[in-house]
């Protein structure tokens, strides 16, 4: 069994968390949309997942839509006292799939409602907003209104903490001014290097950090220099990319998602590889090339 301790451990919200998580998104059909091909292996990756030391798990309702919390409710309820479930809100899914933005403040609310009914819980531990932006990426914009929309069901007692999701610096400023934040979730991985600059920023603050799509996303990293680095250390491409993330900065935590169980156990395994300096170098030069 992989041993997550390797990587640390950083604070989230009011818990300290092991680095390497999980995230659920993989758990629904494809395009995260409709139920699983197999449910039962569904389940059986999420207790894997907790029983070799995973308690930081990401997710969202309109994963399926409700199918993944759905799932994490079945596999894990009652849910253990040192898991903490963080999720996010604002958009929903039209009936072929499609992503909505749903930002209004009583679109926030239904969100919140939606991830409390389906996981089984009276308050959540985390609640990520998802700012549209440019799909995969940030852009500049006030979000006063969605940030004090959530601050208020934090004031109601639905939602334990807030986090930002497809941010920049600037609203991440605007949002601290409202309540305090406790992560941001943007896309970063070993070749998508916008965040630089912001992972040591929120470093600075002490604010956990969680990239979406550490390894790509639905355009996977590919890269011969990467699987040359990664045969050089007897190990494979997808955990060297993690590797790589939990070198780069200690605020990082890790989701990376799988329904594999195979993929599950590769990828936590990442959390005991060491990378010398020069080959943090090596892999540096990927990023800039």
């Amino acid at each position: 069994m992989p041993t997550l301790s390797a990587a640390g451990t950083f604070p989230l919200a009011d818990r300290t968390v092991n680095r390497m998580g999980y995230g659920a998104m993989q758990l629904a059909g494809p395009g995260v949309f409709g139920p699983p091909k197999d449910r039962a292996a569904a389940i059986a990756v999420l207790r894997e997942a907790v029983e070799s030391g995973v308690d930081h798990i990401d997710t969202s309702d309109f994963y399926g839509p409700h199918v993944t919390n759905q799932i994490i409710r079945e596999a894990l309820h009652p849910y253990p006292d040192s898991l903490t479930i963080v999720t996010k809100v604002g958009a929903v899914r039209g009936g072929d799939g499609a992503w909505i933005p749903a930002l209004e403040p009583a679109d926030l609310e239904r969100g919140v409602q939606d991830n409390l009914r389906n996981l089984g819980l009276d308050v959540l531990d985390v609640v990520n907003v998802r700012i549209v932006g440019k799909v995969h990426g940030p852009s500049e914009g006030s979000i006063e209104t969605q940030v004090a929309a959530l601050a208020e069901l934090q004031r109601r007692g639905l939602v334990r903490h807030v986090g930002l999701s497809n941010v920049t610096s600037t609203q991440v400023a605007e949002a601290q001014r409202i309540t305090p934040i406790v992560c941001v979730q943007n896309q970063y991985n070993l070749v998508q290097r916008e965040d630089d600059a912001l992972v040591d920023e929120l470093a600075g603050k002490g604010i956990a950090y969680v990239p979406f799509f550490p390894l790509g996303g639905f355009s996977p990293i590919q890269s011969s220099a990467l699987s040359r680095i990664a045969e050089g250390l007897s190990a494979t491409p997808r955990q060297v990319a993690l590797a790589w993330l939990l070198h780069r900065a200690p605020n990082i935590l890790l989701i990376a998602g799988t329904s594999s169980p195979d993929h599950l156990r590769e990828n936590l395994k990442a959390a005991e590889l060491v990378l010398p300096d020069a080959t943090m170098a090596e892999l540096d030069a990927i990023g800039r090339a």
